[in-house]
């Protein structure tokens, strides 16, 4: 199971921990403290990347929209 919890450090609390007890039991858990990324901010950072963005939501807003099933986004993209 993989867990994300995402907080202000002055969120951090004893009921955390008890949280995160009780979702793994007795089971060893792995945890990595890293600075939150702004995901916004990251993906517009590029250029190309804010323009490829803007381009899809302009098409967005008029309706045109990319509907692809499972079985076709697996064909295309595989199981990543």
């Amino acid at each position: 199971m993989i867990t994300t919890y995402r907080l202000n450090v002055n969120e951090l609390s004893a009921e955390l921990i008890n949280s995160i007890k009780a979702a793994f039991g007795d089971k060893d858990v792995e945890i990595t403290v890293t600075d939150a990324v702004d995901e916004t901010s990251y993906l517009l950072s590029s250029p190309a990347n804010r323009k490829s963005l803007e381009t899809s939501m302009r098409q967005a807003d008029k309706g045109v929209l990319v509907t692809l099933t499972v079985q076709e986004l697996k064909a295309k993209y595989g199981n990543q």
